[in-house]
């Protein structure tokens, strides 16, 4: 008589609402480099001390935790991410991570030149770049910072071997709206994916850049006036709703929040720089686990409180009903 064999599945997290969580965004820094007008008001500094972020170890452990309920993908994000020191070390200690799939970084390039080859190296395989105008002043106006830092960054990135690489356009009303062309067709040169995003109400600089809101509906029937837009899909785990460009091989992703959530097929959590574990982007559920992890909890323990956690995870955001809700600013989420 056959024993029965047994079950050896590896164990998954799955939230409230039969979502499967296997998506897991890792903010390393609150700091960054620019002032989007959108994230971070213009002056200001008050950031998280490095000693309130968690050590490369502690994430380490955290990520290795998620990768045994399931999660499969990891992108490390901040603020910044490059404004902290040795990254390319953390890459290459999440790549080797059983369980984990795939790991990318999101980032504004601007240090991009310096450490691509390096991160490259370390085990991460795919790129989102912030980009939202392709004129120097404008590109200074939104984030403060220098366009040509930016593209050489991206230039750097390619050379390195990263494919794909994603840019990320806010598209805003009366600032950005009239070069969505232009940015497509830089994608197009350059071999990029576009990804299309409309404003969100996080925090004070989010809820005044939605002043500046954009139905993207209306930017994709701009779109299809010059395109064919056939509908496509992307690897990454994201949110974005992907049409390809015919006779190309761009495609170009819609972020949609505001107009079409996503919060249905939502598999993502977010783990901020202070170990505080954000269940939605666009409401306050949180749970600390840098305080158990600094108290000595075992591995098990640490499990148990993912597990509790995503127990907790709202159905959806609520930007259009509550726009004041989240206090935070996006950089203090973790992408």
């Amino acid at each position: 008589m056959n024993k029965m064999m047994p079950n050896t599945a590896p164990p998954i997290l799955v939230d409230p609402f039969q979502r499967r969580i296997e998506y897991l965004r890792v903010s390393v820094t609150d700091k960054c480099d620019l002032r989007c007008t959108y994230c971070l008001p213009q002056g200001f500094t008050d950031f998280d001390t490095p000693d309130h972020w968690l050590s490369f170890e502690e994430i380490e452990r955290i990520v290795r935790a998620f990768a045994q309920l399931g999660v499969r993908r990891v992108r490390l994000t901040g603020g910044e991410p490059l404004v902290r020191k040795n990254m390319p070390e953390l890459a290459g200690r999440l790549a080797a991570i059983q369980g984990i799939e795939d790991l990318s970084l999101s980032t504004n390039a601007v240090q991009l030149a310096r450490h691509a080859e390096a991160l490259r190296r370390g085990g991460i395989t795919r790129l989102n770049v912030s980009l939202d105008s392709l004129n120097d002043e404008r590109f200074a106006a939104i984030t403060g910072g220098k366009l040509s830092k930016v593209l050489n960054g991206l230039a750097a990135a390619r050379a390195a071997g990263f494919h794909p690489i994603k840019i990320n356009t806010v598209v805003m009303r009366g600032i950005n709206d009239d070069e969505i062309e232009q940015i497509v067709d830089y994608c197009i040169e350059n071999d990029f994916t576009l990804r299309l995003i409309e404003t969100m109400p996080v925090g004070e600089t989010g809820r005044h850049a939605s002043e500046h809101y954009v139905d993207l509906q209306e930017i994709k029937k701009r779109l299809e006036q010059r395109f064919d837009l056939i509908p496509g899909v992307m690897p990454g785990g994201g949110p974005a709703r992907y049409f390809h460009v015919n006779g190309t091989d761009l495609r170009i992703g819609f972020i949609t929040p505001i107009s079409q959530h996503f919060c249905a097929t939502c598999n993502r959590v977010r783990l901020a720089a202070d170990g505080t574990l954000f269940l939605c982007l666009g409401q306050e559920d949180s749970v600390d686990l840098r305080t158990p992890l600094r108290s000595g909890a075992t591995d098990a323990e640490l499990q148990q409180l993912i597990v509790s956690a995503i127990a907790r995870k709202p159905e959806r955001h609520e930007f259009r009903e509550r726009p004041q809700h989240v206090l935070r600013f996006m950089a203090k989420t973790g992408g």
